[in-house]
């Protein structure tokens, strides 16, 4: 559950130290991976509590994001993304899935998973850039995009 506390913790834009609404998303998701496990499915369980992590995080996430949005200001490094844009960063760059296997588990168009981590990719890198600036530094080189 280490890996996917982390990915909870991203996904809820908390600091990984303190993340108690990241550790009630996790805990909801391996409670259901649990009660609905059939050991005759060839699935993965790590693979399922994923899909109920993601699943229970884009239930949530809108009410959360019209809190943030409304004056509540998310912490962490992915806090300036949406919801969206960050389950999507999260399941592509985190945990490594393909374009095609994280459109099937959030059901979104392949096209709209690629659009919304390249988005992602794309305000990250200028989050980065004005820090450097700030920092007095020489904004760094642009990377080839992570999301193909």
């Amino acid at each position: 559950a280490g890996r996917l506390l982390h990915a909870a913790a991203l996904l809820t834009a908390e600091p990984p130290a303190a993340a108690p609404r990241a550790q009630r998303l996790l805990t909801a998701a391996l409670a259901r991976t649990y009660a609905e496990w059939d050991p005759r499915h060839v699935e993965d369980p790590y693979d399922r509590a994923r899909q109920m992590l993601a699943q229970r995080f884009i239930r949530e996430a809108w009410r959360v994001h019209v809190r943030r949005l409304s004056g509540r200001s998310a912490a962490g490094v992915l806090g300036v993304l949406g919801p969206q844009e960050r389950l999507v960063l999260v399941l592509r760059l985190y945990e490594g899935l393909s374009a095609e296997q994280t459109a099937a588990l959030i059901g979104l168009p392949e096209e709209r998973v690629r659009v919304l981590c390249a988005r992602a990719v794309t305000t990250m890198r200028g989050r980065g850039a004005g820090r450097e600036r700030a920092a007095g530094r020489a904004a760094a080189r642009p990377a080839p995009s992570a999301c193909p």
